[in-house]
């Protein structure tokens, strides 16, 4: 059988066996090596194929070094590791109650300690920094496998030299390597139904594998760390710009004593704000510009936003400066923020965890009640309340439709169809109309005759 490489095996060091620095391998990525362009190999002795950014590499200088990426990320994990599994039936198609069973006891206690939440801020960690997220079936639970010690196998029931681009190519099973090749370790095999692969944003390239959000920013996170480096440099030289110190000296060893003294006397945070003093014939100009000059502000805060853009968090959700605008956010700002973050973002993510997580689980058996899925319940989670009021109001406006309806006459079954459905060619009527469309009829001649309604009783 044919093998895929590694999944976010990045390009490492000859000499040490380390990941690139974060900057070297931006640059690698960005001037033409074709990381992605070189057919999948087919054997696990030959080249690996290096398939995603360097996982050590992003979580090391991207997610623990830049505050904007981690507090991204952050945001993601508080919202996701909130949702709690449940099974879901479908009867013809439509979603009905949720209920547990014991079957869901390797998603609620994954190991001894962990939780539902633990495994899936897990899980929007991995997904994060290299679009993959590996959960290993256990007779105890389900294990964490770190994407970069994983490998994919690609294989096909009726090719034997089947490569990984041929139209019957499919995973037949997962190779885990603790500590990557070079560690030296013994591989695990591990089945196609031993493992799930959560993957939300697939790669374009290769349908196996995900893409992380985080791929199409790094120039950005470069230019937020460049920022930030340059801002405390301005600080480090006591909060002022740059200057160019002319002297009429032509003396080498003079010209560089007299250097020694003005940068002792003159330069660092600790001779901020001191008065400068110059010799006869010497003079100072200032070069470059002050943080007010260049706009600062507003230009860390246009790179904040498109990192905001890229991993589907609004900037009102976790205060970026762009949103603010110098005002403060309104409940109702951040409540629209949230129901995009959540509508947008989330819940597609749940839903495709769950997906990938039901291969793992032992599923409850077709009955009259129809078939069963794997779902999550979101209830409980305090940010999502506005949703739950939201459909409070539905239900509310759907009742009162339901009501109306049966006065008019139609089934009730056949009006619970049209309100579901949204179609009001399904109702059908009973023939028997509201007394209000009933004719009157007057009975006996009195000047105030009786009115009766309907029928006269025999």
């Amino acid at each position: 059988m044919s093998v895929v490489g590694r999944i976010a095996g990045g390009k490492t060091s000859a000499t040490a066996g380390m990941p690139l620095p974060f900057g070297e391998w931006v640059e690698y990525f960005s001037y033409g090596n074709q990381i992605y362009g070189a057919p999948l190999n087919q054997t696990l002795v030959g080249n690996q194929q290096r398939i995603t950014p360097n996982y050590l590499g992003i979580a090391q200088m991207a997610y623990k070094q830049n505050g904007i990426v981690f507090a991204l990320i952050t945001a993601r994990q508080a919202l996701f590791a909130q949702a709690r599994f449940q099974f879901r039936r479908r009867l013809n198609g439509k979603p009905g109650d949720l209920f547990g069973t014991t079957a869901l006891a390797p998603l609620e206690t994954p190991w001894s300690g962990g939780t539902t939440a633990d495994l899936l801020a897990l899980a929007e960690m991995d997904v994060s920094i290299c679009g993959n997220f590996f959960g290993a079936r256990r007779a105890t639970g389900v294990r964490r496998l770190r994407p970069d010690w994983t490998t994919i196998i690609l294989g096909s029931n009726t090719d034997d030299e089947v490569q990984g681009y041929d139209i019957d190519a499919q995973p037949v099973g997962y190779i885990y390597q603790p500590g990557g090749a070079a560690a030296g370790e013994d591989p695990e095999y591990l089945l196609p139904e031993e493992v799930m692969h959560y993957m939300p944003i697939p790669d374009p390239i290769a349908p196996w594998r995900g893409c992380s959000w985080l791929e199409p920013v790094i120039t950005e996170i470069l230019g937020d760390k460049a920022a930030q480096a340059h801002k405390l440099k301005f600080f480090e030289h006591g909060a002022t710009p740059s200057m160019l110190v002319t002297m009429p000296e032509t003396d080498p060893e003079k010209f560089a004593r007299w250097r020694e003294i003005f940068g002792e006397q003159s330069e660092g945070t600790r001779n901020a704000y001191k008065s400068l003093f110059l010799g006869a014939g010497a003079s100072a100009t200032i070069v470059g510009a002050d943080l007010k000059q260049i706009d600062f502000r507003a230009i860390q805060a246009y790179g904040e936003t498109r990192l905001a853009a890229a991993a589907g968090v609004p900037p009102e959700v976790i205060g970026l400066a762009e949103s603010m605008n110098g005002t403060a956010l309104s409940d109702k700002v951040y409540q629209s923020a949230m129901r995009r973050f959540s509508n947008l973002t989330v819940r597609p993510n749940w839903q495709n965890f769950c997906g990938s997580a039901e291969r793992i689980i032992d599923m409850p058996a077709t009955d009259a009640s129809g078939v069963s899925e794997l779902w999550y319940s979101d209830s409980e989670i305090p940010a999502l309340q506005a949703d739950v009021l939201d459909a409070a109001n539905v239900f509310g406006v759907n009742a009162k439709t339901i009501n109306t309806l049966i006065m008019g006459g139609f089934t009730p079954e056949s009006i619970i169809e049209a309100v579901n459905q949204g179609d009001l060619t399904l109702l059908e009527h009973s023939g028997l109309p509201s007394v209000q469309l009933q004719p009157t009829q007057i009975k006996g001649g009195s000047p105030d005759p009786e009115i009766v309604v309907g029928d006269e009783p025999e």
